[in-house]
């Protein structure tokens, strides 16, 4: 059941977002789910890309053109009434609108300005155009994505649009909400998804400075080289993930699939790799993917079968957690998160 707004940690905000796609609308949704006023500011014509209404919950939105006097005004007078705007457009666009930061550094001092862009607000890629496959690469973090011989490959959307961005901006939001409350003056909130992937990356440079992530493939267990950390077909072509990185947890693995005669200490010898790798593979590929998450779901082993987003949302974990909710048309969408409890 929904939790009313007003029991939600952000009951009284009140944000506009500058209707676009991809990591704005996914902050907005955010505030709106903990309770957040958010009126989404929607401009006459259609987006590029239709991406459903799934984003929209909680907001309510008004259309007004914003080239118009008339449309600008209202919307300068709705940004005045806010404690926050978002926007996800080019640098300057807001600007050429008569609706950038500037117009309200005197009579809004406490209005927060937050805004995601690709590349940022400055810098000799900031008027490139991109997506989220570009920013990833940019930061090093697409070439972790990767097996030997083969093109890197990542999630659409996931680590540059909604990590690296939608976080990224609504993190910077709350933080400069709350010095505004202190300081009784806001600021303007540049995040970029290149820099939100790269701080995402912190754990992957520390490590690589401790000598601890080779940059080769197959001498890192992080990137398909080994018999214990990545995903394995089954007999009926669909997947199951293993991420058995402690000894224990390794040689759990070992006994489940019967593999007793492999020596659990030989786990991180990278020269095995090869041949241990391919008689896991061989053994995974003698049941289904059901068989063996009814063999190994819930053990030690670090096991998870490799759902699709429609199998997901009924998964026995999920359905018990809540995880995932079913809107009016049918259709499943993740729940608000993270969750809140009283002390």
């Amino acid at each position: 059941m929904q939790v009313p707004s007003s029991a939600r940690p952000l009951h009284g905000l009140r944000v506009i977002e500058m209707a676009g796609l991809g990591p704005c609308p996914m902050a907005g949704m955010m505030l709106a789910d903990h309770g957040a006023e958010v009126l989404v500011i929607d401009r006459p014509g259609s987006p590029v890309l239709n991406t459903g209404t799934g984003l929209d919950r909680g907001k309510q939105r008004a259309c007004l053109d914003l080239k118009t006097p008339e449309g600008a005004a209202e919307a300068r007078r709705l940004i005045e009434g806010a404690d926050a705007v978002i926007e996800g457009f080019r640098p300057g666009v807001m600007e050429r609108l008569g609706l950038g930061p500037g117009v309200f550094a005197a009579s809004h001092r406490r209005l927060v300005y937050g805004r995601v862009t690709g590349w940022g607000q400055t810098g000799p890629l900031a008027q490139a155009a991109g997506h989220d496959i570009n920013y990833v690469a940019l930061t090093g973090v697409m070439s972790v994505a990767s097996r030997e011989g083969v093109a890197p490959s990542i999630p659409a959307t996931l680590i540059g649009d909604m990590g690296g961005g939608a976080l990224l901006l609504t993190f910077g939001l709350m933080a400069a909400l709350w010095d505004a409350q202190r300081t009784g003056r806001g600021r303007v909130v540049d995040a970029a998804m290149v820099d939100g992937v790269a701080l995402m990356s912190s754990l992957l440079h520390s490590m690589r400075a401790a000598g601890q992530w080779p940059d080769t493939p197959s001498d890192n267990f992080f990137l398909h080289s080994s018999p214990f950390y990545d995903c394995f077909e089954c007999a009926d072509g669909r997947f199951v993930s293993l991420g058995a990185l402690e000894p224990q947890f390794y040689a759990e693995l070992l006994q489940r699939l019967g593999l007793n005669d492999i020596p659990a200490g030989t786990q991180h010898d990278r020269r095995e790799w090869p041949a241990l790798r391919a008689r896991v593979a061989a053994r995974l590929r003698e049941k289904t993917r059901d068989e063996w998450t009814a063999l190994l779901e819930g053990t030690n082993v670090c096991f998870a079968p490799v759902l699709t987003l429609a199998e997901a949302p009924l998964h026995p974990h999920a359905q018990a957690r809540g995880a995932f909710v079913q809107a009016a048309d049918g259709h499943w969408q993740p729940s608000p998160a993270p969750r809140f409890e009283p002390l």
